[in-house]
């Protein structure tokens, strides 16, 4: 049973000195129940929300987001184009039995209330303005200084423990003998491209999906969430985007991203971006192993079948970075020499594009 506004009101007032509420409602916060949360008005207009974790995931997830809420100092806050929560106060709590909690106890916590309505993937189609808005709050996290993760002992995952931890999520999906051939051989050739994983790990955010974002009108005004904030792959902020059902919109995200990421381009994020997205549906499939739920196995293998069809029809745009051996010029001309008429045309193209890169 979810905790009443009115109780979330009275946890508040205790875990804030001074706070006088005036009015109180329930709030969404997206998280599927795993918070009880309410929306608070005090006396004076400040608004505030409370959240109570229901779940014992739900807990870790808020300790490890005020964690990361700290290491924010007002001066990285003041390099992001966006609110981020602030912490104001917590208050314990009796826990509600279930069979999701293990503890007698938990606590509330208190944060400051950004204006915005939640985002969802169809929220980048709405503008051009939005969807690079939503690129330039991300690149706005990835170029923060790496000692705000450093400074407050948060993770630090080099290029190549990230490829591992990729490796480990795929092996342990060919463990359950779920995951079609084509896809073990494409993630396999990925995962081994060592031109792949040659990136610069940033700051990142950690758990970035749509449900992640505040909006207003053609602008993101806050990014929730923070309790895997670390340094690590940047290309895993943006996996979620190949989720879009317009290719376009996603495109717009990556040219925001683009404009205002400082530091070297990474040729290669939106390939890493794509693995782990399909990696994704790997863990879902491993998750319903461990549980032992043949719903989410079954969901999982429909999934997996989907993409490795997709796959296999989209080979102009491989994961990998070895798209096979360069011909010489002469090898080029060799071939326009037996080639049908037919084909002279299309061929002796060939030829010129590879004497013209020669050139260069």
């Amino acid at each position: 049973m979810a905790r009443s506004s009115l109780t979330l009101a009275a946890l508040a007032t205790a875990a804030v000195a001074g706070l006088d509420v005036v009015s109180t409602s329930p709030l969404s916060t997206g998280q599927s129940g795993r918070y009880d949360s309410a929306l608070l008005q005090a006396r004076g207009g400040d608004r505030f929300v409370v959240r109570v974790p229901t779940a014992d995931e739900a807990e870790r997830e808020q300790s490890g987001d005020l964690v990361a809420l700290r290491a924010l100092t007002g001066g990285s806050r003041s390099r992001l184009p966006f609110a981020a929560p602030e912490f104001v106060g917590q208050a314990p709590i009796a826990q509600i039995p279930s069979p999701q909690t293990s503890s007698s106890q938990t606590r509330g916590m208190v944060y400051n209330y950004i204006e915005g309505r939640p985002a969802t993937l169809a929220s980048l189609d709405d503008s051009i303005e939005l969807a690079e808005s939503f690129g330039r709050a991300i690149a706005s996290i990835h170029s923060l200084p790496t000692s705000v993760v450093t400074d407050a002992g948060l993770p630090v995952f080099s290029a190549t423990e990230s490829a591992r931890v990729a490796r480990t999520s795929k092996d342990r999906a060919t463990a359950t003998g779920k995951v079609p051939t084509e896809l073990l051989t494409r993630w396999s050739l990925a995962l081994e491209d060592s031109a792949l994983w040659q990136f610069q790990p940033t700051v990142i955010h950690g758990s970035l999906g749509p449900e992640s974002f505040l909006i207003a009108g053609d602008r993101v005004t806050g990014i929730l969430d923070w309790s895997n904030f670390k340094v690590g792959d940047p290309a895993s902020d943006l996996y979620w985007l190949s989720s879009v059902s317009r290719e376009e919109s996603a495109t717009r995200v990556f040219s925001g991203y683009n404009v205002a990421r400082s530091g070297p381009v990474d040729r290669q994020l939106r390939k890493r971006a794509r693995l782990y997205a399909e990696l994704e549906i790997a863990k879902w499939l491993v998750h319903g192993y461990d549980l032992r739920d043949s719903l989410i196995v079954d969901d999982a293998v429909g999934m997996l079948a989907g993409l490795a069809t997709t796959a296999q029809s989209d080979l102009l745009n491989p994961l990998s970075t070895d798209t096979g051996r360069v011909m010489a010029v002469d090898e080029v001309e060799e071939m326009l020499a037996r080639t049908p008429r037919s084909e002279t045309v299309t061929a002796r193209d060939h030829a010129n594009a590879a004497r013209i890169s020669e050139d260069d």
